[in-house]
């Protein structure tokens, strides 16, 4: 009867998953008529930068992306397809800029994945955050978006976690004669308990961003509706603060960042 202790591993962690989930979206409706992030007039009126955009789409590490790739664009920092950042204009002109060359240190040169990582975690981009979160376009650390979102993770884990547990009693040498359906069958249960929580989350709970709340995720939809010049550098940009690295076209600025993890300088 191993199986059962399999059965009953298996309903645990599909209980555990699917009730921490239930208990963060109760938490996320009831906080919601006081998180100022929730509010629907939050951010009238505010012109993101591309700052704010970079966080707001992909967080601190887009923030330093933009950063280098703006300062690359204006050739004052190299960015060498072998994965190195050389700085040509030692003087930032803001603190995001500063930031980024101080972290690839005073030799000059540095690779981009320490560089990126440390710009990241530097004080201006907290200070970004801050400011964000007080506005009421960003979700602060602990905020019911990503509660609820790490709860959907769990219940995911749990599904896979139970799928697993189901398919080793299965391969038990011996299950004391009972049917491989049956087995199968209560194994079933609990993975329907998952999907369906899973299922009622997706289709009942408001959509939840990692960085931007509601109302940021509104001003990021109208900046990405927003009409774009052809060569505009500020369009270029901005749309690499909302989609990432992979909107870049230029295939030696790709690569810098594609291949990044390279150890060794460019010649």
């Amino acid at each position: 009867m191993f199986w059962v202790l399999l059965l009953l591993l298996a309903w645990a962690v599909a209980g555990v998953a699917c009730t921490r989930l239930c208990l963060a979206a109760v938490a996320a409706a009831a906080a919601e008529p006081r998180d100022g992030y929730a509010d629907v007039d939050a951010g009238p009126g505010h012109d993101l930068t591309l700052y704010e955009a970079a966080f707001l789409s992909g967080g601190p590490g887009r923030v330093a992306d933009v950063t280098m790739i703006s300062m690359a664009r204006q050739r004052r920092l190299l960015l060498a397809h072998t994965g190195w950042a050389t700085v040509v204009d030692p003087r930032g002109r803001d603190e995001m800029e500063r930031s980024v060359i101080g972290a690839i240190g005073p030799e000059g040169q540095s690779r981009i994945a320490p560089v990126r990582a440390a710009a990241a975690g530097a004080d201006a981009v907290r200070r970004l955050a801050d400011g964000l979160v007080r506005a009421g376009l960003a979700v602060p650390d602990g905020g019911a978006g990503t509660t609820v979102a790490a709860g959907m993770r769990q219940v995911r884990a749990a599904a896979v976690a139970v799928l697993a547990l189901g398919v080793a009693a299965l391969l038990l040498p011996a299950r004391t004669g009972m049917p491989a359906g049956l087995v199968a069958l209560w194994f079933a249960l609990p993975l329907t308990l998952c999907l369906s929580c899973l299922a009622i989350a997706r289709f009942e709970a408001r959509p939840y961003s990692r960085w931007a709340s509601p109302a940021g995720q509104r001003l990021l939809g109208a900046l990405a509706r927003r009409p774009a010049g052809e060569g505009d550098e500020r369009s270029f940009l901005t749309c690499v603060a909302v989609r990432g690295v992979r909107a870049i076209g230029e295939p030696d600025l790709r690569a810098a960042f594609a291949h990044r993890d390279q150890p060794w300088p460019p010649r």
